[in-house]
């Protein structure tokens, strides 16, 4: 699941496969109130601490690109401008909107909004997307094809 997260990410990314996978796995650890069901619950739950690092890390990036980092120097020949990041935010700011839809979606239909996250963060198939919500394959991909075109529509009108 990280690497098919971390393949969605822009060119350059700092946040690696593994630290990924050891961040979610921390908050993992931290959870003990879950009750685990079975495997496909764990890659739900997995999917949705992945979906938060992510959206985290690219609000962090945002927020650099913004200078949230920069402290003020009063003298600007200080500054070597060669030393200054390139701080590319093409697919920071998508994964945030995009996570900003899901919410949205979630308020008006959480069934729709889960099966896109199970989907499209966790990588479960439809089947097994299936299980985990307890219904039908026919009603994952009604929910899956309606989801995309809500989520399309709402996408396009933030860009």
């Amino acid at each position: 699941m990280a690497r098919r997260y971390m393949r969605r990410e822009r060119a350059g990314n700092t946040l690696q496969t593994t630290a990924l996978v050891h961040e979610a796995y921390v908050r993992l650890v931290d959870a003990k109130s879950v009750g685990w069901q079975d495997r496909l619950h764990f890659f739900a739950v997995s999917a949705q601490m992945m979906r938060r690092i992510l959206v985290d890390a690219a609000r962090a990036r945002r927020s650099a690109k913004r200078g949230g980092q920069l402290q003020r120097v009063e003298d600007s020949s200080v500054v070597n401008l060669e030393q200054i990041p390139d701080i590319g935010t093409g697919r920071s700011a998508e994964l945030i909107a995009l996570d900003e839809a899901l919410d949205a979606l979630a308020k008006f239909d959480p069934r729709k909004a889960r099966v896109v996250e199970l989907r499209f963060f966790g990588g479960l198939s439809v089947a097994e997307t299936a299980d985990v919500l307890q219904i039908s394959s026919q009603s994952v991909l009604r929910d899956w094809k309606m989801a995309k075109a809500w989520l399309m529509r709402e996408l396009g009108r933030s860009s």
